[in-house]
Formats: structure tokens, C-alpha cells, sequence
């Protein structure tokens, strides 16, 4: 590995057109990690990507398949496709994860989440994860770190595409678009749509009892998904971007005439970015949207069909302004200012409605031979919680052998849900926001055939809001978060091989009868290993995905078994713009659970044809 100067960077990204524009021989480009573009090999956090080719060659299915088994990223289902999904990075809780779709900030600020089973993975061009603090950069909700989903941008030459599956659960799957736009401009337009009769979510059967009904049916499951994208660069002195995306679900559920048995969902980002560079040393950019998340819930029985049960809805407003300054040779200043505005909605009658934030954010990035500094700081002003500052300083030395060793301090925060201010009969109005701080070494490099990473963490997690004993939302809980995680890829004999392992020990420190318990559905161990090999006009593939055991409450008296799953993949190219795919997933037919009494799908298997010139 060789360090690039901060100039090299600049030229290669920043002034330039952005990462997804990037020539084959430079090294791939990251922008979430410090909002300023930098090659991937030089970044001093720990990110993972998943870019459009290992989509199409893992054959992944939907966003959450796509970040199973990433370094220090665990989930929990509730019943297969479309159903609840929570993510968690590196042990935080799931609303501790910022998400940005092409910069847009979305979820909702009810709940506190994002219905990743929701987003199609047909309008995905790439995906980033940047994990540890950084609210230092983004404000709230970034304790255990940030994920943004970039769509399909478009350019070059005018090119059609098309996909369809079809494969177990009766599951159908539809996609298309065109893109194009030249050498300067660029567009792209996909739909897509899903269907699955799927399997019975929840085992409710006696004596389990799980879901509080006994409803042993399939849940199904359906998705229209359309996004679009279209900008233009002016002799790099200005650049234009507009983009949109919106998903539209339907999904059946176990359930009651109080929870529903029918969901109806919605998300929908529209945004746009202005960048202008007055000088070669200078960027300004302008970027802004707005998300819309939307939940309806349903009762169907007998004669009842889709009794209204309850309705949420956020609509977020997003702004920044943000200047990256080159002030010195290897020297980048970033200043910026955010303005985010969340109103909710709906069958709730919460006593505030609506919230302003206003942050001030700076970062710099210095470059002294082998030596890398980042430092950013950062100032939010929320309507409810009043101030808060956060700040993060990362230090990262290249050594002639390719060898990078780094360190890293940050503290974060999450400001309290609707639901955990007003939410009638559990809100407190006055809680205080959630604080952490975290501490990283880290150690990677890279060789002629491939690279490795490890990272040492510990975050100590306060002021969490849980019920007290009035269940009433409260500040009563503390956590201490210990890991380990490694990464490797390399190319052998023709085999392209990859691995990722999370060791895990999240700790409950709140006084009481659980200290020292693990946090529930937090897996203490992870392992994906994934191979794969080309034969000419075939391809194939395997994965192996192993996963320790975990507690789905935090008396830990609830235990959740580990299991493996095990997945075969093939490819066969027909023409140079026909594909002929299958893949076949668990295997070994495991039975296993990530939430407790929620079933996950056993032996399925999937046929695609894809078409792209």
C-alpha cells in the first residue's frame, strides 16, 4: 500500500467527476467516511463497500442480503421478505445507525428506524459503510457509525437493461431501465417489482405463543420500486445532479385487530446537488431533498378487510452548504453548515410534531509524508434537546511495506424518537440525548494479489433510553461494547476469496438484575467467507455465512442458537449481453432464528436472466 498525498487526491476525485465516474486503474473512491471524496486504500475509518458488480455476482436479493455478514454489521428479521429488518452496527442499537440514500438523510423519526427489507436492490449502484462515530460529520444517530445507498447515476452511451427471477415462496422478481447521457452528462430511469406468497412468519403455535395469535398462513409480500437520476458537468466548473427514488410495499403479517395483519409502506427520497469550483484549489457545493416514510397498518379477518389499525408518517427536509478548501499542499479545511426539519404525522396525536436542527461541521485532513491526520468537529442545535458537540481525531502512519496502522477517538450522540418524547402514555418530554465515545486501532495493508484489515473497538455507550418502571421512556441504561474485526480478499489459483469475522461482547452496564448481560439480538460471533471463480462463459461461486449465538431479551434468559448457512451460486454467459444465473441459498436447509419465534426461510433456490448491453 502507498499513501496518496492530499493534491492526488484532489485531482483524482474532488475537483473532478465523483467516484462513479473513476477510470479502472485509479483506486476506488469513498465519500461517506469525511463527506469529501479519498481512494478507499487511504481512508483512516473502517469501510466496507458493496458496489452494482458484486451485487450481480453474489446475486443478492435485497439490501439487508447485501449487508449480512460485513465486518461488525448484525440484523434481526421478523419472518423472511418484508419483514422488519433492524440493522446494528458494531453492537449499537439499531436507531444508532445514520442512513443516508444519495446524501438524503431518511427513516423515521418515530420509530428511529429505516425499512431496509423496503429499498429496492434493483435501483442500487453501490453501498457504503462506514463504521464507528460519526456524528462528528453527520450529527445524530451516527454512535455506531453511517450506511448511504447511492442509485444508479447513468452515462456514456445510451444502454438498455432487463433482469427477471423467479425461484421458492413463489417468489417473482421484474426489473429494468435505460441510462446514458455522454461524456459530460448523465441519466438513468429503473423500475422494478417483487412478489413472494413466502412462508408463515411467526411460530406461534403452542406452546411458544410468540406472535400472540396462532396464524400458521403464508405472509406475503410485494414491491414496486422506480428511482431516477440525470446531471450534467460543465467543463468542471460546475456540476448539476438530481435524483429520485421511491419504494411502495405491501406486506403480510401474524397479527391482531390491535397490531394489524396487513402493512402498507413508502419511502421516497428527492433530492439534488449544485457544486461549483471557482478555483482549482476550491469546491463549494449545495445539496438538499426531501424523504417521506410512510406506514399504514391494516386488520383483515373473516369479514373484516383492511380495518384501518394505525398510521405513521415522517417527512424529512434536508439542506447543506459545504465548503472543501484546499489550504496547503496535503491539506484539505472542509467547513459546512446542515438544516434538517422533521415533521410526523398520522393516527397518533403526539403533543410536538415537528423539530428544527441546525449543525455546524469542520474537518481537516492533512497529509505529512507517511503520516495522516483527521480531525472534525461539529455543533447541532436540535428545537428539543437544545446543544451538543461531538468531535473525532484519527491518526493513521503508511509504512514503505505497504502496512497502515491507525487510531482513532470520537464521541457521538442520538437524539431522542417522537416516540420517546411524546408518544402517549410512554413519552418523557425532558429525556436527555444518548452519548458515546469509542476508541479504534487498527492495522491493515495491502499485497500484490489483495488486502486485510483489523480493527480493535471499544465504545461505552450512555444515557440510553429504555422503559423504567412505569414504562415510561427514561435515560436508566448504559452499555460497554467491546470488538474485533477482520477482513482479508485475495486472489488464489484463479479463486477470488474473501472473509470477514466480528467477535462481539455487548455488555449491558446498567445497574439492576441485567448488568453485565449481553444486549439482546447482538450475535457474539460472525463469519462470511465467500469464493468464487470464472471458467470462460461460466462463473461460480460459494458462500458460507456462520453466525454465534445470541439473546433476544436482556434478562439473556431467552437464548437464540447459532447456525451456519451455506449458499451456491453459477453463471453462464450466453452473448456477450445475456446471463443465465442460479442460486441456490441455505443449503443445508438450517433451521434458525435471528428474533426469537420469527421463522427464516430454509432451502431456497432462484433463476435469473439478465440482459445489458
Amino acid at each position: 500500500m502507498k499513501y496518496a498525498p492530499l493534491p492526488a487526491m484532489l485531482a483524482v476525485a474532488v475537483w473532478g467527476q465523483s467516484f462513479a465516474d473513476a477510470t479502472t486503474d485509479l483506486d476506488p473512491v469513498v465519500v461517506t467516511a469525511t463527506r469529501t471524496p479519498e481512494p478507499e486504500e487511504n481512508t483512516l475509518a473502517s469501510v466496507s463497500v458493496v458496489d452494482r458488480e458484486e451485487i450481480e455476482r453474489r446475486q443478492l436479493r435485497s439490501v439487508p442480503d447485501a449487508l449480512r455478514g460485513l465486518p461488525g454489521v448484525t440484523f434481526s428479521n421478523a419472518g423472511g421478505a418484508g419483514k422488519d429488518t433492524l440493522v446494528s452496527l458494531r453492537g449499537a442499537n439499531p436507531d444508532h445507525t445514520l442512513v443516508l440514500i444519495d446524501g438524503i438523510k431518511v427513516g423515521s423519526a418515530t420509530r428511529g428506524i429505516v425499512p431496509f427489507q423496503d429499498l429496492p436492490i434493483q435501483q442500487i449502484e453501490r453501498i457504503e459503510v462506514v463504521r464507528g462515530p460519526r456524528s462528528s460529520l453527520y450529527g445524530s444517530e451516527a454512535i455506531g457509525g453511517v450506511i448511504q445507498i447511492f442509485t444508479k447515476r447513468g452515462g456514456g452511451p445510451l444502454t438498455p437493461r432487463f433482469s427477471a427471477s423467479a425461484g421458492s415462496f413463489e417468489t417473482a422478481t421484474l426489473s429494468g431501465g435505460v441510462s446514458g447521457g455522454g461524456e459530460d452528462g448523465w441519466f438513468n430511469v429503473s423500475g422494478s417489482f417483487e412478489q413472494t406468497d413466502g412462508f408463515n412468519a411467526c411460530d406461534a403455535a403452542p406452546p411458544r405463543r410468540g406472535c400472540g395469535v396462532d396464524q400458521p398462513d403464508k405472509d406475503g409480500y410485494s414491491n414496486v420500486g422506480v428511482s431516477a437520476r440525470a446531471g450534467y458537468s460543465f467543463a468542471d466548473i460546475a456540476e448539476v445532479d438530481a435524483h429520485f427514488l421511491r419504494s411502495d410495499a405491501e406486506n403480510e403479517q401474524d397479527g391482531s385487530i390491535f397490531f394489524g395483519t396487513d402493512s402498507r409502506t413508502a419511502v421516497q427520497v428527492l433530492g439534488g446537488s449544485v457544486k461549483v469550483t471557482p478555483t482549482d484549489r476550491w469546491r463549494i457545493s449545495l445539496s438538499g431533498g426531501r424523504s417521506w416514510d410512510k406506514l399504514r397498518s391494516f386488520y383483515t379477518q373473516g369479514d373484516i378487510v383492511d380495518l384501518p389499525v394505525g398510521e405513521f408518517n415522517t417527512t424529512r427536509d434536508t439542506a447543506t452548504l459545504q465548503s472543501d478548501l484546499a489550504v496547503a499542499a496535503d491539506q484539505l479545511l472542509t467547513l459546512g453548515v446542515d438544516y434538517q426539519n422533521d415533521q410526523v404525522s398520522g393516527s397518533t396525536d403526539y403533543a410536538v410534531d415537528s423539530r428544527d436542527k441546525l449543525g455546524l461541521f469542520g474537518e481537516y485532513q492533512a497529509g505529512f509524508g507517511p503520516v495522516r491526520l483527521n480531525l472534525s468537529g461539529r455543533q447541532e442545535d436540535d428545537e428539543q434537546f437544545g446543544s451538543h458537540a461531538t468531535g473525532s481525531l484519527a491518526l493513521g502512519y503508511f509504512f514503505e511495506n505497504g502496512i497502515q496502522t491507525r487510531v482513532s477517538y470520537g464521541t457521538a450522540f442520538q437524539a431522542p424518537t417522537f416516540n420517546d418524547l411524546y408518544f402517549p402514555n410512554y413519552g418523557t418530554p425532558d429525556l436527555d440525548p444518548v452519548q458515546s465515545r469509542s476508541v479504534e486501532l487498527g492495522v491493515g495493508g495491502g499485497f500484490q494479489n489483495g488486502s486485510w484489515d483489523l480493527s480493535l473497538y471499544q465504545t461505552h455507550i450512555d444515557d440510553l433510553i429504555q422503559p423504567n418502571d412505569e414504562f415510561r421512556a427514561a435515560n436508566v441504561a448504559e452499555a460497554r461494547i467491546r470488538g474485533l474485526e477482520a477482513s482479508a480478499a485475495a486472489r488464489v489459483l484463479d479463486f477470488d476469496i474473501s472473509g470477514a469475522l466480528t467477535l462481539l461482547d455487548p455488555r449491558n452496564r446498567s445497574d439492576g438484575p441485567n448488568k453485565d448481560n449481553l444486549l439482546s439480538r447482538r450475535p457474539e460471533q460472525t463469519f462470511q467467507m465467500d469464493v468464487d471463480r470464472d471458467f470462460g462463459r461460466w462463473s461460480a461461486g460459494g458462500s458460507l455465512f456462520v453466525s454465534g449465538r445470541r439473546f433476544d431479551d436482556s434478562a439473556n434468559t431467552i437464548r437464540l442458537d447459532g447456525f451456519a448457512l451455506v449458499g451456491l451460486r453459477a453463471e453462464y454467459r450466453l452473448s456477450d449481453t445475456f446471463r443465465i444465473q442460479g442460486r441456490l441459498e441455505n443449503l443445508l436447509d438450517e433451521d434458525y432464528e435471528t428474533a426469537a419465534f420469527f421463522n427464516q426461510p430454509g432451502r431456497a433456490f432462484y433463476v435469473t436472466v439478465r440482459y445489458e448491453p
